[in-house]
């Protein structure tokens, strides 16, 4: 009876993260481009694209209720470096290589890096996880989020 119940319970715990998982990757995949597209925008033009900009801070609430502190962290840095790149001089062709060589034609960088530490630091142990190492990680992961 406990054995089928546990079974039942890891099936579920992995079911919920791999949902989770995917979420959060349509989440970050949605943000970065709509991000890029608005940076782009930024680049050219003085007036912004406010519906545009609306929605990155739209994605970027809903990463403060699944994502960590880090790639929340990150994402605001990038809405800022569009607000940033809206009220500075529009860039030609030739003063993009001057911003490429100050690492500021990607400001989505350190963002991305966040997110795959956040999913390497999150969903690596389900992966690496296999046969009774798994209970172990489950048992370990459902105490930690009653903790929390």
């Amino acid at each position: 009876m406990i054995g089928a119940w546990w079974a039942q319970q890891k099936q579920v715990t992995a079911q919920e993260l791999a949902q989770d998982k995917l979420r959060r990757q349509e989440l970050y995949r949605e943000f970065i481009q709509d991000a890029s597209k608005t940076y782009a925008h930024a680049l050219q033009n003085d007036k912004p694209d406010v519906s545009a900009l609306v929605e990155i801070y739209t994605k970027i609430s809903r990463m403060r209720i699944l994502s960590s502190p880090k790639v929340v962290e990150s994402a605001d840095q990038v809405a800022r470096a569009i607000v940033d790149a809206y009220l500075a001089p529009n860039v030609g062709v030739s003063e993009m290589r001057d911003l490429m060589d100050k690492g500021r034609l990607d400001p989505l960088r350190v963002f991305s890096e966040a997110c795959r530490a956040e999913f390497v630091g999150r969903f690596a142990p389900i992966e690496a996880a296999g046969g009774r190492h798994m209970e172990a990680w489950l048992h370990r992961s459902q105490i930690s989020n009653q903790q929390s």
